[in-house]
């Protein structure tokens, strides 16, 4: 790891946005207070994806007043993930910087993420410290999902990685080069192997309005992890069919017994392998299929190479 000689950097800032009317112009002021003080030229990339509540209007003003902002809009919304890639596609600086437009991660580290990669980092991964305030069901399904997918993947994911991070060019690259339908940026990023250091922060409350990442969003970003980076749910269900298998060799042996020490009176004729059979032959059908299907799925996507995003309109102040 050599550090990086060069003293003015361009920098990408690259933040994602779906229905932040209320922050927006909050956060981009707390992005400039920062920013205007570094020796460096900034470009801000903000991506719209898909917002209905007078984002992109803002955004437009906000492009407007402020040469330095590139704003990309969607054609309808992606998800995060995609916006997230598609300000990265856009990203032509020497250092990318990704954060969320809801203020929850602090502006004022980036002046310290540009100094670890000009130490020679490839990869800043911002990491969420809890704060104390107990247990919920967001902090406790969180916890369980990076236990999860720790055990069961070739990739570590850190525990309150979050999409606060700074990439030199050489990740970056990397990372585009990755063009995956389900994408699940943090075990991506994590898996290609680059020089990192972990830069811990505590979230501050939001800016404005509430999160957009509902139940049903987490859900599928985990689903995504999971049968993105790992094989475990097929091999779940082989050993499923293993322990089923072993039922039915346990329920062989009891009838045998029964048989032998002459208690078949016990037994309704035909019924027991009958069901035997039935119970565990279909159950192992059954998971393996599901499995299998989500793969067959995801490989089904895969294969049509639709795009990960669709930009509507021109971009204003593209930098080109």
């Amino acid at each position: 790891m050599s550090p990086r000689k060069k003293s003015k950097l361009q920098i990408d800032l690259v933040i994602p946005v779906y229905n932040e009317v209320e922050a927006i112009l909050r956060t981009h002021a707390d992005l400039r207070l920062v920013v205007d003080a570094l020796p460096h030229d900034f470009r801000f990339i903000y991506v719209d994806d898909g917002s209905t509540d007078g984002t992109a209007d803002t955004l437009r003003g906000i492009s407007d007043d402020d040469r330095r902002v590139t704003a990309l809009t969607l054609s309808r919304n992606f998800g995060h993930q995609s916006a997230l890639t598609a300000g990265m596609d856009a990203s032509r600086g020497d250092i990318m910087i990704s954060l969320d437009a809801d203020g929850q991660h602090p502006p004022a580290l980036i002046p310290k993420m540009i100094e670890l990669i000009q130490s020679g980092y490839d990869i800043v991964q911002g990491q969420r410290i809890e704060d104390g305030r107990g247990a919920s069901f967001k902090k406790l399904t969180s916890n369980f999902f990076y236990w999860l997918i720790n055990r069961i993947s070739g990739t570590q994911v850190m525990a309150g990685a979050a999409d606060f991070r700074a990439l030199s060019r050489t990740a970056l690259d990397g990372v585009r080069s990755m063009r995956e339908y389900h994408r699940f940026l943090r075990g991506m990023v994590a898996w290609m192997g680059y020089d990192s250091v972990i830069l811990p922060y505590h979230e501050p409350e939001r800016v404005a309005g509430r999160s957009k990442y509902s139940l049903g969003k987490m859900t599928r970003l985990a689903s995504d992890a999971v049968f993105s980076f790992s094989l475990a749910p097929l091999y779940i269900g082989l050993s499923a069919g293993f322990l089923f298998f072993i039922l039915a060799c346990g329920q062989l042996a009891w009838v045998l017994s029964l048989w032998a020490t002459k208690n078949t009176a016990q037994l309704e004729p035909g019924w027991s392998s009958l069901m035997g059979v039935l119970l565990i032959a279909s159950g192992i059908i059954m998971i393996l299929l599901g499995f299998i299907g989500v793969y067959v799925g995801y490989i089904f996507q895969e294969v049509k190479r639709r795009p990960i995003y669709l930009i509507k309109g021109k971009p204003q102040h593209d930098g080109e």
